[in-house]
This record gives C-alpha cells, structure tokens and sequence, in this order.
C-alpha cells in the first residue's frame, strides 16, 4: 500500500474510475446484445418486433458508447468499430427482412 498522501489519493480515484469503466462497459454490452436480439428477431419477421424498436435500441446503444468514448471509457476507434458493427448488423437486418 502507498505511504505518500498524494499516492493513496490516486488509488482511491483509480478504483472509483474503474467502478465507473466497469459500469459503462457492462451498460454497453447489455444495449449492444438487446440490439442483435431485436435485429435478429426483425429479420427473421417476427411480429412483435417492427423497425422503429430496432433503431430505439440502435440509439440507445449509439449514445451509451459516444458518452463512453467522450468520457476516456473506450478508445474512440473501439467506439467507431461497435458503431459500424451495429450499424452493418441493422442494414443485414433490413435486407433480409425485405427479401423475406
């Protein structure tokens, strides 16, 4: 354990910054799998779930990783590339839900 004031101090913000990344994190995966479960039962047509809920929860999800990103959480490349990810998930979505 640090002996130096200033050294205890910044153990003390790295956990709490931490306890924060890991929050974030853990909100992002939960939105980004709500969302590959909604697209996904879109393209296979299921009734209950229409294209404006699957860009709700698209939404959702791209605002949680821009506040990450903005905020140190996630690289801003990280956050670039689950964008895209989703976003290529969602257009998959609609041509197959189109095709069917």
């Amino acid at each position: 354990m640090p002996q130096i004031k200033s050294a205890i101090k910044r153990v003390a913000i790295a956990e709490r910054n931490r306890l924060r990344n890991k929050a974030a994190k853990s909100t992002i995966r939960t939105l980004m799998k709500k969302f590959f479960i909604q697209a996904e039962a879109y393209a296979a047509g299921a009734e209950d779930v229409n294209l404006e809920q699957v860009q709700a929860s698209m939404s959702a999800a791209f605002s949680k990783i821009d506040k990450a990103a903005g905020k140190g959480v996630m690289h801003r490349n990280t956050a670039a590339r689950r964008k895209a990810r989703l976003a290529r998930t969602l257009k998959q979505a609609e041509a197959t839900a189109a095709n069917s």
